[in-house]
């Protein structure tokens, strides 16, 4: 697994042994990052069930100004920590050993102490065999009160399953699909 595009190109990221992970192929990182071109320059990014932190760390590597990696799961934090630390990143990116919900609740208390902290992208790969999480976190997202005007959120699932229209303040905008994998894009209703 590798850096796309950005300061740290063709840098290789560690991953986890097993199948714990499943990390976001290169090839549909770099379609994702494509898509969203210029919005990554200065954003504040979001990757909730972040894993190896890929999804995040391209976001960095391209220009993010900060990004938020969001994994209940210890070793994958871990394993977040030392590819930042690998990359020599020490500002402008902060991990969250939480599960995802409770990452959204944080987020949310952050934006109320601070009214400029505002979220410009999200972006989640919640495990594939639970389609329930995919509501959950959807529907919190779709009432959180922390994006900024234009925010997007992206959610990767697999190809098969479809996202309803709306979650909250979330409407699906575009769909696409590559390989056994999907992305779906949600804008803020105005």
């Amino acid at each position: 697994m590798r850096i796309i595009a950005g300061i740290f190109r063709s840098r290789r990221l560690q991953s986890l042994r097993g199948m714990k992970l499943r990390p976001t192929s290169d090839r549909l990182r770099e379609t994702l990052f494509n898509i969203l071109g210029p919005q990554i320059e200065g954003s504040r990014f979001a990757d909730l069930y972040a894993g190896t932190g890929a999804v995040g760390i391209e976001a960095l590597s391209r220009g993010a100004a900060e990004v938020i990696f969001i994994e209940k799961h210890l070793p994958a934090a871990s394993l977040i920590r030392r590819n930042l630390d690998s990359l020599g990143v020490a500002s402008g990116a902060a991990i969250l050993s939480v599960d995802a919900l409770r990452g959204v609740e944080m987020l949310a208390a952050q934006h109320a102490a601070a009214r400029e902290e505002r979220m410009d992208i999200v972006f989640l790969d919640p495990p594939w065999d639970d389609d329930k999480e995919y509501a959950r976190c959807l529907g919190a997202l779709g009432s959180a009160e922390f994006f900024s005007p234009g925010a997007r959120v992206v959610v990767e699932h697999r190809r098969n399953f479809s996202l309803a229209e709306n979650y909250g303040r979330l409407r699906l905008a575009r769909v696409l699909k590559q390989g056994d994998a999907a992305l779906s894009f949600f804008e803020l209703a105005a």
